[in-house]
C-alpha cells in the first residue's frame, strides 16, 4: 500500500503541484487511528495536507518565501470528526439524526438507507411509502417494496435514499464506469481572461489567501468545510443562505468558524442582482447545491465567467459530474451505502447489514479536497490568466479512499474519547452561540499559522456585502 506521502504526491502532482514543494511536508502518525477496515486516517492525513501545501504554495508565490507544512493524522482524523467534538458552552451535540432517518430492510431482503434531516427529503420518503414519519411504519410499508424500485421511486419524489450494494453491484453500473474516467479532483479552464495580481494587503495580517474573496453557497459538510479552509488561510469567506432554507444547525456553528453570513433570496430578481454584485468582487465561488440548481438561477460557472472574467468557480456533486446519476441528490451516508463502504465493512465486522465508516470521511476528505482545487485553480489564474472550474464528488473521493487499499486488523483500532480530542486537539473561542470549544486545524504551516479571525454566527448575521479592506 502507499505510504500517506505517497498519496499526497499523487494528489499534489496530479493538479500540476512541484515536486520540490513536497520535500517541505511532513506527516507523522500510523495507522490506524480509529476503527475501520478502510484507511480512513490516511485519507484524511493526505486530503488536509494537500489543501495545506496549497496555502502554503500561494504563500510562496505571494511573498517569495518557502515554509514548512505539517500534519499529524491522529489531529486530522480528529479533524475529520470535528462537528462530533464541538461543544456550546460545554454542551454537548443534540442526537445528529431525524427519528426515521437510518437503515431499514425491504421485502426482498436488501437494506435501504434514508436521509430525512430536511423535511422535505423525510415528507418525499412518507409520501411514496403513503406511511406516517415513524420508525414502525416506515419499516412496515417497506416490506412490501423491492429495495430498488423504492430507490427509484423515493428520487423520483425528490428523496434522497440509498439501496446497500456490494463493491461488486456498484462497479457494474454505468455510474462507476463513468468516475473511472475521471480525476479525484478536476481543474479545468473555463473561458479567458487575463491573470489577476494578488491582493496587496489585508486587515487580518498577513496569511496565504489574505484579501481573497469566497462566496461559500453550501450546507451540511463537505462544501463548508472547504470554506472553513480556506477561511483558516486567511480568506475573507462570505456564507451565502436563504432564510427559508433548511440547515443543521450543529453544522453551521462547526463550519462557520472564520465566515461572514448573509441571506440573499435567490428566487427573486432582487435576490439575484445581490448575488451577481457579490459575485464581480468574489475570487473564488463555491457552491454544493443539487446539480443544476444555481444554473437555473443564472449561475452556472459558464455565466459566473461571463459576470466576472477569472473568478475560479467550484462544484461539489455527489456522484460526478458525468454518468446518468451525475443529476442525482447525496449525502456521505447514501454514497457509502451504495457505493460498497457499508456492505464492505459490515462483511469485515461479521454483520449482515451496512456498518458506517467511523467518519463521514467522504463529506471530509472532499471539504479538504475542494479547497486544495480551488487554491491550485487560483495560482494557475494568478500566473497564466483565464476563468476555472473545479469539481469533486463525494463519489469519487470514495472512489480514491476504496483504491488505497484495506487494512486488515483495521476494526480492532480503539476509538478516539473525547477526552483525549479535549487535552490535545481542541481551542476554546467566543461565538454568536456561546463559548466554543472546538477542533483547531490540523495542517500547520511554520510561518502562516492557520486560524479562524471570524466567530462562529448564526446565519444571516451580515450584510450581503464584502467587508472594507478586504
Amino acid at each position: 500500500m502507499q505510504s500517506p506521502a505517497g498519496i499526497l504526491r499523487d494528489i499534489w502532482t496530479s493538479a500540476g503541484g512541484e515536486m520540490a514543494a513536497l520535500a517541505r511536508v511532513r506527516l507523522t502518525g500510523e495507522e490506524p487511528q480509529i476503527p475501520s477496515s478502510f484507511r480512513v486516517a490516511a485519507a484524511g492525513q493526505a486530503s488536509v495536507a494537500a489543501a495545506g501545501l496549497a496555502a502554503a504554495e500561494i504563500w510562496r508565490l505571494r511573498s517569495g518565501e518557502a515554509q514548512d507544512v505539517s500534519v499529524d493524522m491522529r489531529h486530522a482524523v480528529v479533524e475529520c470528526r470535528s462537528e462530533r467534538y464541538l461543544r456550546v458552552d460545554d454542551q454537548p451535540p443534540p442526537p445528529a439524526w431525524d427519528a426515521i432517518a437510518g437503515v431499514y430492510k425491504t421485502g426482498d431482503n436488501r437494506f435501504v438507507r434514508c436521509h430525512t434531516n430536511f423535511p422535505h427529503h423525510r415528507d418525499a420518503v412518507c409520501t411514496v411509502l403513503a406511511c406516517e414519519p415513524e420508525r414502525e411504519k416506515v419499516q412496515a410499508a417497506l416490506m412490501q417494496w423491492k429495495g430498488a424500485d423504492f430507490e427509484t421511486a423515493a428520487y423520483a419524489a425528490g428523496g434522497v435514499v440509498a439501496l446497500m450494494r456490494s463493491y461488486e453491484e456498484w462497479s457494474a453500473l454505468p455510474q462507476a464506469r463513468a468516475l473511472a474516467e475521471l480525476p479525484l479532483v478536476s481543474i479545468e479552464k473555463i473561458g479567458e481572461a487575463p491573470p489577476r495580481p494578488w491582493p496587496k494587503g489585508s486587515s487580518k495580517g498577513d496569511r496565504p489567501l489574505a484579501g481573497l474573496r469566497v462566496l461559500d453557497l453550501s450546507r451540511v459538510i463537505a462544501g463548508p468545510v472547504a470554506g472553513r479552509t480556506l477561511a483558516a488561510h486567511g480568506a475573507d469567506v462570505l456564507l451565502v443562505s436563504g432564510p427559508e432554507l433548511p440547515a443543521i444547525p450543529w453544522l453551521t456553528i462547526d463550519t462557520g468558524r472564520g465566515k461572514l453570513t448573509t441571506f440573499v433570496e435567490l428566487k427573486s430578481e432582487a435576490g439575484r442582482a445581490q448575488l451577481r454584485e457579490l459575485l464581480k468582487e468574489a475570487d473564488i465561488f463555491s457552491q454544493g447545491y443539487r446539480p443544476r440548481a444555481l444554473a437555473a438561477l443564472g449561475f452556472s460557472p459558464q455565466d459566473a465567467a461571463e459576470i466576472n472574467p477569472g473568478i475560479v468557480y467550484v462544484t461539489l456533486s455527489a456522484y460526478g459530474h458525468a454518468g446518468p446519476w451525475a443529476e442525482r441528490r447525496g449525502f456521505d451516508s447514501l454514497v457509502q451505502t451504495t457505493t460498497g463502504f457499508n456492505h464492505a465493512e459490515g462483511q469485515a465486522a461479521g454483520l449482515e447489514g451496512p456498518k458506517e465508516l467511523p467518519a463521514q470521511m467522504l463529506d471530509h476528505a472532499t471539504g479538504y479536497l475542494m479547497a486544495f482545487g480551488a487554491m491550485m485553480a487560483k495560482a494557475r489564474q494568478a500566473r497564466e490568466g483565464g476563468s476555472w472550474h473545479v469539481r469533486v464528488s463525494l463519489a469519487q473521493t470514495g472512489r480514491w479512499l476504496w483504491n488505497l487499499g484495506r487494512l486488515e486488523d483495521g476494526l480492532k483500532a480503539p476509538d478516539i474519547t473525547g477526552d483525549a480530542v479535549h487535552l490535545a486537539f481542541i481551542d476554546a473561542m467566543p461565538s454568536g452561540f456561546g463559548t466554543l470549544k472546538a477542533v483547531r486545524h490540523s495542517a500547520l504551516l511554520s510561518n502562516t499559522p492557520a486560524q479562524w479571525s471570524r466567530p462562529a454566527m448564526p446565519l444571516g448575521s451580515h450584510r450581503a456585502q464584502w467587508p472594507a479592506g478586504s
